[in-house]
């Protein structure tokens, strides 16, 4: 993604944040440019580290207040998986995710055909759908290196 693309993505976040009576903060702000930035859909608390040597005053409950207000603003998206912490993505176009089974990576993947599966599951349970989750799971390159 080109810098002038992420700073589209920055305005039109600030301005979905301004419609619905969010007040823009300056740790908002850190957390959302960090979240459009971030390819690896990080945890809170990864969060936290990368921008609290900018931000020494931003507390651990300020990234969770903040991941929660980009959250239920649709803004981004919680990733739960398990026991384990939940890690926040702001790609927010249509896609599936590939999880490390090791070290715990995710990486996006778009595969288009599972749309056809929406559509077939509605038309035979006359359901209508919302939305779906695929998640699979395997080793990613560094792990599968590392036991060969």
């Amino acid at each position: 993604m080109t810098t002038a693309e992420r700073e589209t993505l920055f305005n039109e976040s600030i301005n979905a944040l301004k419609k619905t009576g969010v007040r823009i903060t300056p740790q908002r702000r850190a957390v959302l440019k960090f979240m459009i930035d971030a390819d690896n859909h990080p945890t809170a608390d990864e969060v936290y580290k990368a921008l609290s040597p900018e931000h020494p005053g931003m507390s651990v409950a300020t990234i969770y207040n903040n991941l929660k207000v980009l959250k239920n603003t649709g803004i981004i998206k919680e990733l739960t998986y398990g026991d384990a912490s939940s890690r926040f993505d702001f790609n927010s176009d249509k896609h599936y995710h590939i999880m490390c089974s090791s070290c715990g990576k995710i990486t996006d993947f778009h595969f288009k055909g599972l749309e056809a599966v929406e559509e077939l599951a509605a038309n035979s349970t006359d359901f209508s759908i919302t939305h779906h989750r695929l998640e699979l799971y395997g080793l990613c390159k560094e792990c599968k290196q590392a036991e060969d």
